[in-house]
This record gives structure tokens, C-alpha cells and sequence, in this order.
């Protein structure tokens, strides 16, 4: 039944994410022209985690982001057995989410599906593995201690709005599989060919995010 409480919160979070967030990209696009829209959907995306951090936060820690929980898997904050509920709870939120924004803008939006960097594959895996890399070390780093608590949502939204400012240029910013796969799916096309880059590529930064932050955390992160 716990469990079942945590997944129904992921559930809600990520539907919650690529709802708000991946919407505010279909509607006032990601264009750095003017950059209006491209600080617009960076700051919903950042917003949108600071809302749920405090809604589910207590009870699910606010993953929503199947980066995250690999990272606490690998750090030992999460049992496989969560990991793996985590992960179906967070695929199938941004899936509905993704599916109940295209009731409203349409499939020719986008949905704010996440493209390849100048059609280069290794150059989308490179960023997505860097600015996964710094989000993910950054909740390790502010969750480590409990007294960081009434700040750590403001932390985690602050910088996943950094790594969007930059990244949305390149890739249109996914650091997060689910968000990825959601309106991909639902798009097709080439969005759904190269989503795999947006699933391994965040796992691989979330991964090595945890290895080095237990490295320079040593003890203080066992």
C-alpha cells in the first residue's frame, strides 16, 4: 500500500510535468530568437518541480524522473523494488500527460517532444549526459541533509530551469526519459526514432552523477 501511495504520487507528478511544462512549450515554443518563450518554458519546467516538491515531496521524493530515482538506486535511497514501481508510475504519467495535452493543442504542436542537436546523435548524448549530470548532482547534493529541507524544492526547480535555459537550444532539454517518452510516443515520426537517445543518455548522467557524488561526499554519502 505504501508503495502504491508513492507510485500514485510519481504518477501524478510527471502528468503534472509534461502537462504544464511540455506545454508551455507547445503553446509559446522554444524559439531563442526573442528568447521570451524560451525563458517561458524554462521557468515551467523549474516551476513545475518547486509545485510538486512541496505537494508530493513527503511522500514519493518527488523523482518524477526516472535520472533521479537511478541515481538514488545507485546511492541506496531507493530499493529495486521501488525503483522499478517508480519507473512504470512515471513512463505512464507522462504518457496520459502527453495524451490529455494533445486534446488541447494538437499533435502538430509537438507536444514539446524533445530533437536530436544538428541531426548529430553523439552530440544530443553528450549534452543530455552533462546537463543531467549537473541536475542530478544537485538534488543529491541539497536532499543530503535533512535541515536543507524547506529550501531543497526551490534548489532542485532553480536548477533544472538552469540546464533548460541552456539546454533547450540544443535538444529542447529532456534530462528525464519520461518527459521524453510521453509525446514522443505520441507524435511518432523522428521524435519516436530518437527517443532512445533521450532515455539512455539522462540514465547515463544520473548514473554517473551518483558515482561522483559518493566519491566526493565519501562517507557522508554511505
Amino acid at each position: 500500500m505504501d508503495l502504491l501511495r508513492k507510485c500514485t504520487a510519481e504518477f501524478i507528478g510527471t502528468f503534472v510535468l509534461v502537462f504544464f511544462a511540455c506545454g508551455t512549450a507547445a503553446v509559446v515554443g522554444c524559439s531563442a530568437e526573442f528568447g521570451t518563450g524560451y525563458l517561458l518554458t524554462a521557468l515551467a519546467f523549474g516551476l513545475v518541480i518547486v509545485a510538486m516538491a512541496y505537494s508530493i515531496g513527503n511522500i514519493s521524493g518527488c523523482h518524477i524522473n526516472p535520472a533521479v530515482s537511478i541515481a538514488m538506486l545507485v546511492s541506496g535511497k531507493l530499493s529495486i523494488k521501488d525503483f522499478i514501481g517508480y519507473l512504470i508510475a512515471q513512463f505512464a504519467g507522462a504518457t496520459v500527460g502527453a495524451a490529455a495535452l494533445m486534446a488541447f493543442v494538437g499533435k502538430d504542436s509537438g507536444l514539446g517532444a524533445n530533437a536530436l542537436y544538428d541531426k548529430d546523435i553523439a552530440l544530443s548524448l553528450l549534452i543530455e549526459v552533462i546537463l543531467t549530470f549537473v541536475f542530478v548532482i544537485a538534488i543529491l547534493g541539497v536532499t543530503s541533509k535533512k535541515e536543507n529541507g524547506a529550501v531543497a524544492g526551490i534548489v532542485i526547480g532553480l536548477t533544472l530551469t538552469l540546464v533548460h535555459i541552456l539546454g533547450i537550444s540544443f535538444t529542447g532539454t529532456s534530462v528525464n526519459p519520461a518527459r521524453s517518452f510521453g509525446p514522443a510516443l505520441l507524435v511518432g515520426g523522428d521524435a519516436l526514432a530518437n527517443v532512445w537517445v533521450f532515455l539512455v543518455a539522462p540514465l547515463a548522467g544520473g548514473v554517473l552523477a551518483a558515482l561522483v557524488y559518493k566519491f566526493l561526499a565519501g562517507k557522508k554519502a554511505e
